[in-house]
């Protein structure tokens, strides 16, 4: 390890403890197996880091990281969620908000796999509860103790910020511990698994309900061809982006062949497997969970990795659809996805683990009561968890305006990427203002009692207003397109 500079020592607040010393760190159900200092390395400054495992449960096994900055430290705390089923942590984020100034904490959720992995879920009922909920809770507790030894003092203030599994973890942690943070982030939530990953069933068997049913990459192409040509121009502005997809009125039957099969159009099977992606899952009494919209369908973060994929069934959709139902519900490696029926399976799905994995709970009055503040955000082109959802549950949560603002993002994908600009702070370590920097924006309205307007996004030299819906970014009418300035919330 490489010797550190006395003056980061001479940095650290007399009443501090020493980063060795943490290796003696009690917190309940923690035993720290390292703590040392890291010397800086490209951007990212010297830090102590804290090693450990958690086991509230006997079958837990709870891997987190604390990483405290040697200097010049803000005073905050930022947790990091996880993607997926998690089962690492994330190094590079870990960096990037230390490189900030916050201490932070990541945890592997109780388990070590690949992202799309559950196999470790089956006939472990402990490991299931810590990566539903319980894992975030205890690595954010034992990192407020690590601050509280390293610096003499606990953070002032406390934020989380995270992203799809991420955005569920960021509600749950609102919804069953409020007074874990301060102000919470949550973007394109996960937030009602069960319903979501029966929708991921939904659309895998409608892209295999015959050979004909798939839909190759380059008729996902062209589907966002049409899509644009019928919807684009709608928002004042033609610039290859659908402002409001809901608003968007696209008809699949319009792509149908007239004659012989062309990547062009679709042909009726495939009409069918696109109605049904766009209507969501839908059982006896109706829809189950809303569907996907169009737009921003091409692209690594796209229709074809989520939805289509490159083969039939080979979809991220697929993936974690059906680890879900087998390793989790079924509890049964061999389950086929070809037998799921969305009112049977979606219901025992709720039956069993609505309460471990779903945030969708709309009192978060205990969270707001303490001063707690809530920012949502979704890209509208987002293929792996429609954006309708979070307006959904949006709609639903109490006395939302006095706590939270939804951003819908045109034309970004998955938490990132995607046509339109959607570059606004909300990646781990990007800085900036109260108007770029989406941290920045929640912690003015926690710290100073300012609530956001509007964010601006952007990508490369073009910007755009990030509105709190159902406002929407509207051309005044002269200058560029491509200049925020140009645009009012409305």
């Amino acid at each position: 390890m490489t010797k550190l500079p006395l003056a980061i020592f001479a940095a650290l607040p007399l009443a501090a403890a020493t980063c060795d010393s943490l290796s003696a760190l009690k917190v309940a159900h923690a035993t720290i197996e390292m703590a040392a200092l890291v010397a800086a390395e490209g951007n990212v400054p010297a830090y102590c880091r804290v090693a450990g495992v958690l086991k509230p449960s006997a079958d837990s096994d709870i891997h987190f990281e604390i990483w405290l900055p040697a200097e010049n430290w803000n005073g905050k705390f930022q947790g990091i969620g996880n993607g997926g089923f998690a089962g690492s942590i994330d190094k590079g984020a870990l960096g990037a908000v230390v490189r900030k100034g916050y201490a932070t904490a990541a945890t592997d959720t109780g388990h070590r796999a690949g992202g799309t992995d559950a196999s470790w879920a089956v006939g472990h009922p402990d490991k299931v509860i810590d990566f539903g909920y319980r894992a975030i809770h205890e690595t954010a507790v034992a990192a407020k103790a690590a601050i509280a030894a390293f610096y003499g003092s606990g953070p002032k203030r406390s934020y989380f910020n995270s992203c799809s599994n991420g955005g569920r973890q960021a509600l749950m942690e609102a919804q069953r511990y409020p007074e874990d943070y301060d102000g919470i982030i949550a973007g394109a939530p996960a937030n009602n698994w069960t319903h979501l990953l029966a929708n991921a069933m939904w659309v895998t068997q409608a892209l295999t309900a015959e050979a004909a049913s798939w839909i190759p990459p380059a008729k996902v192409l062209a589907i966002e061809k049409a899509a644009l040509a019928a919807c684009d121009a709608k928002d004042g502005v033609t610039d290859g982006v659908i402002d409001s997809p809901n608003r968007c009125g696209f008809q699949p039957a319009s792509m149908l062949c007239k004659g012989a099969d062309a990547e062009s159009c679709l042909t009726a099977p495939q009409v069918t497997a696109l109605e049904k992606i766009l209507s969501g899952v839908r059982g006896a009494k109706g829809q189950l969970f809303p569907g996907f919209v169009v737009g921003g369908m091409p692209g690594r973060g796209g229709w074809v990795a989520w939805i289509t994929g490159l083969e039939a069934g080979k979809s991220l959709a697929y993936a974690f659809g059906s680890n879900f139902f087998g390793n989790v519900v079924y509890q049964d490696t061999a389950w086929d996805y070809k037998t799921f029926q969305p009112d049977r399976d979606t219901q025992l799905a709720d039956e069993k683990y609505a309460r471990i994995f779903n945030s969708n709970d709309p009192d978060m009055s205990k969270f707001a009561a303490r001063g707690g503040k809530l920012l949502l955000y979704h890209g509208w082109s987002d293929a792996a968890i429609t954006p309708l959802s979070t307006i959904e549950y949006y709609g639903k949560i109490r006395d939302a305006a006095k706590f939270t603002r939804p951003y819908m993002v045109p034309g970004m994908q998955h938490c990132g990427d995607g046509p339109g600009p959607s570059e606004f702070g909300a990646s781990p370590g990007v800085g900036g203002d109260a108007m770029h920097d989406i941290d920045a924006a929640l912690e003015r309205w926690v710290e100073q009692g300012i609530a956001p307007a509007q964010l601006i996004g952007s990508k490369g030299s073009r910007t755009r207003p990030l509105c709190p819906y159902p406002q929407v970014a509207t051309y005044r009418g002269s200058g560029s397109t491509d200049d925020a300035a140009n645009f009012t919330c409305k």
